[in-house]
Formats: structure tokens, C-alpha cells, sequence
């Protein structure tokens, strides 16, 4: 259960009309801070940005099934079930048994708990966004990064021409 704190976050990324994505990524964000925090462990960056998505889907995000050959059949439909399961966020829900829910919410945990903590390490997480970004092609990097640089200000694009030629001129030095 996502916590209050990361609800409110995602509601107000919404209301200044920011994408599904941001709003998704309070969710992520929350699980592997859980992550880092010892709650429990991951086998994989890609496993702690799975839970924050599929959470984000049952908390009403609208974000978008994987299309089809992205994914096994399987991760389809888990998310189409979590989109479903938030588009009906307060209203009763038909599901399994309290006891049943309760013994798999807690066979799910015990058994993320076992997992190591290094999934979410900070090394990890950056291999994972310059592979995850390696596969888009090179014209959608680069409009991500136009529209980042027009929404910056002229004060934080000159902060990061200094910090880019900084890092230029340390990498020629190795």
C-alpha cells in the first residue's frame, strides 16, 4: 500500500498537469527508497520500478499497458488488472477473501525480503535509466533533452554547460 505522503505527491504532479510517467515515478521513487531503507530487497532495478508502476496503476495513474511483444503476455495483463483495480479506487471492489489477500500480502513480502538491497543501490539504478535510454532511438533522447534544456532557464543551462565542460575536461585527463 503506497503511503499517503506518495498519494498526495502523485495527486499534485496531476493537478499542475504533469505526465503519467512523473506521476508514476512518486511511486517508484517510494519503493526504492523502501528498498534502500531495508523494508525489503529486490532482485533488480527493473523489479523495483515494476512494484512502483503496478501501484501507481491501482492508485489511478493512467499509465499505459506495455504494447504487445514489449512483454510477456503475462505483464500485460497484471497491468491491465492494476489499471482496472484503479479505475474503481473507493468504490467496493468484488476480491478475494480479507484472509486470503492477507496470507498472500504476507507470503509476498516474506519473500521480497529475502531478496538483496543492491537492487536499488544508486550504481544499479544508473545502469539501468543509460540502458533503459540506450534502447530509445537517438531523436526521442534528443528531443527529451531540447524540451529539458527550454524549461531549464537561461541561469540553470548555463549551470550545466559549466558542469558538462568541467566533466569533458576530467574524462580527457583519464
Amino acid at each position: 500500500m503506497p503511503e499517503q505522503k506518495t498519494l498526495k505527491r502523485a495527486a499534485a504532479d496531476k493537478r499542475a498537469g504533469k505526465s503519467a510517467s512523473t506521476q508514476a515515478g512518486e511511486f517508484i521513487k517510494e519503493q526504492v527508497d523502501k528498498v534502500r531503507a531495508g523494508k525489503h530487497g529486490v532482485r533488480s532495478p527493473k523489479q523495483a520500478i515494476a512494484i512502483g508502476l503496478s501501484e501507481a496503476r491501482r492508485a489511478g495513474v493512467d499509465v499505459k499497458p506495455p504494447k504487445k511483444g514489449a512483454t510477456s503476455e503475462a505483464t500485460r495483463k497484471k497491468a491491465q488488472k492494476d489499471s482496472a483495480a484503479g479505475k474503481h479506487v473507493g468504490a467496493a471492489k468484488k476480491s478475494a477473501s480479507k484472509e486470503s489477500s492477507a496470507k498472500r500480502s504476507r507470503v509476498s513480502e516474506s519473500v521480497l525480503k529475502r531478496e538483496s538491497k543492491a537492487g536499488a543501490s544508486s550504481a544499479a539504478m544508473s545502469k539501468q535509466a543509460k540502458s533503459a535510454a540506450a534502447k530509445r532511438p537517438a531523436a526521442s533522447r534528443s528531443a527529451a533533452a531540447k524540451k529539458a534544456a527550454a524549461t531549464k532557464g537561461a541561469a540553470g543551462r548555463s549551470a550545466a554547460a559549466k558542469k558538462a565542460a568541467q566533466t569533458r575536461a576530467s574524462r580527457a585527463h583519464h
